[in-house]
């Protein structure tokens, strides 16, 4: 008796956009770093920036939208739900205080002054 094998196609070609990922950009200047995060499909207000010290910590939700119609079911589906996280150390301390952070068309844009001593802080995104 032959054994059969199920295979398709894509999963192969998709595996790698199983999960939500954060790909970050981190330039610096003397007076503050700057920060460019992808983060596409979330909403601003599911974003989360925590500072401490020289800590950065993003964290974002992706939501599944539930639209369900009569007699229709769903194929396949390659879109990504869940939660990203990315977590980085600077080089000196930020100054949490002082940090601004934009979201707009799928990409975080953070601007983070430097300072000698931080505190913990959450950034609100705008």
């Amino acid at each position: 008796m032959a054994n059969l094998i199920y295979y398709n196609p894509f999963d192969e070609l998709f595996k790698d956009f199983s999960k939500v990922r954060m790909k970050l950009d981190v330039k610096e200047d003397d007076k503050s770093y700057t920060i460019r995060a992808e983060i596409p499909g979330v909403k601003k207000e599911d974003i989360k920036i925590d500072i401490e010290g020289n800590l950065v910590s993003l964290r974002a939700e992706v939501k599944q939208e539930k639209e369900e119609k009569k007699d229709e079911k769903v194929v396949y589906s390659e879109r990504s739900y869940g939660m990203a996280s990315r977590s980085f150390t600077l080089p000196t301390e930020v100054d949490a205080q002082g940090a601004k952070a934009e979201y707009k068309d799928g990409l975080l844009s953070l601007s983070l002054p430097k300072k000698a001593n931080g505190s913990a802080q959450r950034v609100a995104v705008t």
